[in-house]
């Protein structure tokens, strides 16, 4: 009796929950940022039958990365431990040090980079849009940032909350524009077949365009961790599930939208569009000329720089209490974490704000810098924990593992080829 009764109460926790659905909405939110806007010229530009390819490796890789990077959190001795605990305690103080650097460096710069898109989007929207004044930039850009902040600064249930409120209409848009432009969908796409060359070539090219359209890694250790506290024993079965459905739902209504905007577009109309460096929806509003897709863009870059903000900032705030606490402990210090909280709010609020309102141009450089970084902690340093920390060696011999880590190799050397040419 006593086996059947702990077999049910497994069972019921297993049952997909409200909350299982707030988290996987919140992942959603995370990947789909600002950036989506310019995926289907960035991944349709060299030919619809590549994108195909792309289409179906893209899910396998989003899932089972990220299924790794969840796993390498959750196989800590110490529950309740993030990313940079979990990377010190398997290799050690100074390997800890260094990951924990990196991993903060790959993501801080794109926290910036949605302070300087929050700032211009609703700037651009209020006087275009709405015929008003530009705010001078320096308050819009606090008003803005605090905003955000606050929604954080709030807790993690709050900030699930307001996520689920704006990805609801964020996938219902991407829905409804996908669906929206079947009548404008032409074949001549379908028309550009390229060599095999150019084919693999393409291919190798275009995968980092979508593993980070797709990457929710920086929300993967809070994720993990909540999963820890809530299902204990089932949290690697229940994170399992959660990023398989968000695999999914990304691959479904992300896929969809890129795919249709590709199809109601040329391939020169692709190429003008990249050389005007516009977003998809900016460049189908001036061709349509439709005051409808016009103010619809500013929205959806709205919405998905808010909620991609959120899983960002935790990724961030990991990182950079990390660091500090790495440093304190080495030095023999006492390690006071709400001084430490405190410390990184002030920080990141204070640097976002400088950015936003100097509004530079370098910030796609270092977003590429933080590329391979990203795709070695994602792809890279989970597969080579299986192979080295004997708590994640019963995930070894699988061919999963081979496809992760030859991805992850192709993705960091494709990064590295576009930032050198």
């Amino acid at each position: 009796m006593q086996t059947q009764s702990t077999t049910t109460s497994s069972a019921d926790k297993m049952k997909w929950s409200a909350q299982d659905t707030t988290w996987m909405l919140s992942l959603f939110g995370t990947a789909v940022g600002a950036g989506i806007l310019f995926l289907p010229i960035n991944a349709g530009l060299n030919g619809f039958w590549p994108l195909v390819a792309l289409a179906i490796l893209v899910g396998p890789m989003t899932y089972l990365a990220h299924r790794g990077l969840a796993r390498f959190v959750l196989s800590s001795k110490k529950p309740g431990s993030d990313i940079t605990e979990v990377v010190e305690e398997h290799f050690g103080a100074t390997a800890g040090k260094l990951i924990t650097l990196l991993y903060f460096f790959a993501i801080y710069p794109i926290v910036l980079i949605y302070g300087v898109g929050i700032t211009n989007t609703v700037d651009s929207f209020m006087v275009n849009q709405l015929g008003m004044e530009s705010l001078p930039r320096a308050v819009l850009s606090i008003i803005l940032i605090m905003g955000m902040m606050s929604v954080m600064l709030a807790g993690e249930k709050l900030m699930l909350k307001v996520t689920q409120f704006l990805v609801y209409p964020l996938v219902a848009i991407l829905l409804f524009m996908s669906i929206y432009l079947i009548p404008d969908w032409n074949m001549s796409a379908l028309q550009q077949i390229p060599t095999a060359g150019d084919f693999m070539t393409t291919l190798w090219i275009s995968i980092p365009v979508l593993v980070f359209a797709f990457n929710h890694s920086p929300a993967i250790s809070a994720f993990s961790m909540a999963q820890t506290r809530d299902y204990g024993d089932n949290a690697e079965r229940k994170s399992n599930q959660i990023l398989f459905r968000t695999s999914g739902m990304l691959l479904g209504f992300v896929m969809l939208f890129v795919f249709s905007c590709v199809l109601s577009l040329t391939p020169a109309d692709l190429a003008e569009a990249k050389a005007q460096n516009l977003a998809v929806l900016s460049y189908l509003a001036n061709k349509h000329e439709s005051p409808f897709i016009s103010y619809l863009g500013p929205i959806v870059a709205f919405v998905a720089i808010v909620s991609s903000f959120f899983g960002h900032y935790m990724g961030a705030r990991e990182g950079l209490n990390g660091i500090i606490i790495k440093q304190l402990r080495s030095r023999g210090k006492q390690v006071n974490m709400k001084k430490i909280d405190m410390f990184t709010v002030a920080f990141v609020i204070i640097t976002s704000w400088i950015v936003a309102t100097i509004n530079p141009s370098i910030l796609g450089m270092i977003e590429s810098l933080g590329g391979p970084i990203i795709a070695t902690i994602l792809f890279i340093m989970p597969m080579y924990a299986i192979k080295k920390v004997p708590s994640m060696q019963k995930y070894g011999g699988k061919a999963s593992n081979i496809f992760v880590t030859f991805m992850g190799l192709v993705a960091i050397s494709a990064i590295m080829y576009g930032f050198i040419a």
